[in-house]
């Protein structure tokens, strides 16, 4: 018996330049201290940086978010004193919510060095998830093979 009333979703608006979801949910992400102006600038860099290599901005964060997305995590759960990791199938909306963190992430602990802006290391970023490579899909990987090598403990599923 539920104690209260079922919180229903929100869903995010779509951006205002390419009329996205997924792009309103990568500035969301990126916006600090309610500065959304700053985390759109950066965004709208990003994929002005994507443009100018000849890729489609739009369509290459789809696909990084895609190739980055697990499709396995675990969870602990405690069974009799004992706590195991449980592999779990993740849902679609956390999915997506994980892979825009990853790779937000990922782009943040690229070397100054290298890149200097933040738009040019998530562009790096992208192209990275794009070709199924990078630390966002190192992330990826790991989660998926902890799932796989607890395998053993599916069984224990609430």
């Amino acid at each position: 018996m539920a104690r209260h009333a079922k919180v229903v979703k929100r869903e995010t608006e779509a951006d205002s330049i390419y009329n996205n979801r997924l792009v309103a949910k990568l500035i969301n992400r990126l916006m600090k201290d309610g500065k959304k102006a700053v985390a759109e600038g950066l965004v709208y860099k990003t994929f002005e940086n994507l443009s100018s290599e000849k890729l489609d901005p739009i369509d290459t964060f789809e696909k990084a978010i895609q190739n980055v997305g697990p499709k396995q995590e675990i969870k602990a759960r405690r069974v009799g004193g004992a706590s195991y990791q449980i592999p779990m199938e993740v849902r679609p909306d956390r999915r997506l919510s994980l892979a825009i963190r990853w790779i937000i992430a990922a782009a943040k602990a690229r070397p100054n060095s290298e890149y200097r802006t933040f738009d040019k290391k998530l562009t790096a970023e992208l192209k990275d998830a794009l070709e199924n490579k990078g630390e966002a899909v190192k992330k990826r990987d790991t989660v998926q093979r902890m799932a796989e090598a607890n395998k053993a403990f599916s069984h224990f599923r609430f």
